[in-house]
């Protein structure tokens, strides 16, 4: 039976394993982590994702349990960290993601939410790519990455994720190379998407993949998707259309000239992975366009490729709710995680920390769902762990050293728990935050 300190073992497994092959992550194979130094090739790999909000030699301090004669220099470690390609602590994920369960939805599918998220770093109007210029949000302008996570909603874990400078980011682009990424490890991946990514390239991806997908559109997507298709008068409706994807205006040289209405043109500016701008090649693809109602007032719509005998339209719309998931664990991994308090200014190493906190995330979330907590008698709800407070706590859990007394993390996740509120709803406010200067960290 899997139990916090197995988890907690894991990690320091999967580091171990990877610091005794340093030739897998360092930027120089052969030179780089050749020597001894005093702060080692485990504890470059470590450190970063035990990091709190503190400065680096704060945090150097209470990771080597404030010994001098141990705690390296913040110019030693920054040295040392210069060493780790930009992928190294997704090395780290991917392999600890292999110790953690994971749990299938209908017996057959492992559902991954998609959603992307801006994360503002160190100001440097400099750097084009994560520059924005001045507007309402800041007089002065700030930067900012882009990150893009895929995130298995049953186990409440990130998997994957791209991370683009702001300037540069393509969530069109970014939700195709997770999809391509992907592995079927545990079942069938089924992606459930946000409005802003699909296209008929993630369409093509899921299909070449053998994936599912489901994504919400706008209204004016589908209405441009269905054309004639579109059902007259109906709010709701289920209805399945075949698409021809084409990149030639020509009509002479199409398989089937009496459908017209079937073809869709993407431009050579537009980017489409299975034929080149100009091809006169056709690809064909079956889409399910459905259009549920959510409230007295409002609809939405989703596209997929699930079988209709399989999920009907109140099946997609619970679907499309399990992934509100992934928003609450943007929030937990930027707030209770402390993924917005970066500790570097480069590019490279604000990656690195992201991959650090996705880490760090995962293995808290896997100590809580350990925890099963008492429920209060005559209450009306039913109570959860406390995820802010279980974050926290779980992540002093791992800094311990092996030597001492472990902390009962379990009695004390459970300890602090909150009520679950079925179906309460609050709008969505969007909030600017500057990222904390390194002056003001202690």
């Amino acid at each position: 039976m899997t139990d916090a300190t197995t988890i907690k073992n894991n990690l320091d497994r999967v580091i171990d394993d990877l610091a005794s092959t340093p030739e897998r992550f360092c930027n120089n194979p052969g030179v780089d982590f050749t020597r001894d130094r005093k702060i080692t090739v485990r504890d470059v790999l470590k450190f970063p994702i035990l990091m709190e909000r503190d400065s680096v030699d704060m945090e150097l301090l209470k990771y080597f349990d404030y010994d001098l004669d141990a705690t390296p220099t913040q110019s030693a470690y920054i040295q040392q960290r210069s060493k780790l390609a930009p992928d190294t602590f997704k090395l780290v994920l991917d392999e600890f993601n292999k110790t953690l369960p994971i749990t299938q939805y209908c017996g057959k599918y492992v559902l991954y939410g998609v959603d992307g998220s801006g994360f503002n770093i160190f100001f440097n109007p400099n750097d084009p790519s994560t520059y924005n210029p001045p507007s309402g949000k800041s007089k002065l302008g700030n930067n900012e990455i882009h990150v893009v996570a895929s995130y298995r909603l049953s186990d409440l874990a990130f998997t994957d994720a791209i991370i683009q400078p702001c300037r540069e980011k393509n969530e069109y682009s970014a939700v195709c190379d997770l999809i391509d990424n992907c592995t079927f490890d545990g079942g069938t991946p089924l992606f459930v998407t946000d409005r802003g990514f699909p296209s008929f390239n993630m369409f093509s991806h899921a299909k070449e993949k053998g994936v599912f997908f489901l994504s919400r559109a706008k209204d004016l997507y589908v209405e441009r998707l269905l054309r004639t298709d579109m059902p007259k008068g109906r709010q709701e409706y289920d209805v399945t259309v075949e698409r021809i994807i084409t990149r030639s205006h020509s009509t002479k040289h199409r398989k089937q000239p009496d459908c017209p209405e079937k073809y869709r043109f993407i431009d050579c500016n537009t980017r489409y992975d299975y034929m080149p701008p100009g091809s006169a090649n056709e690809y064909p693809l079956t889409l399910r366009v459905v259009r549920v109602k959510i409230s007295d007032n409002s609809y939405e719509n989703l596209i997929t490729n699930l079988p209709a005998d399989e999920f009907n339209a109140d099946a997609l719309r619970v679907l499309y709710y399990i992934r509100w998931g992934l928003e609450t664990a943007f929030s937990y991994l930027k707030h209770a995680v402390g993924a917005i308090d970066f500790h570097c200014k480069s590019f490279d190493n604000v990656v690195h920390e992201v991959w650090a906190r996705l880490i760090l995330f995962n293995c808290c979330s896997a100590i809580t769902a350990l925890a099963v907590p008492e429920q209060p008698a005559k209450s009306e709800y039913e109570y959860k762990v406390n995820f802010t407070m279980a974050f926290k706590n779980t992540h002093t859990f791992l800094r311990q050293k092996a030597t001492g007394a472990l902390l009962d993390i379990l009695s004390l996740l459970e300890r602090y728990i909150c009520p679950i509120r079925p179906e309460r709803y609050f709008e969505r406010r969007h909030r600017f935050q500057l990222p904390m200067k390194f002056g003001y960290r202690h």
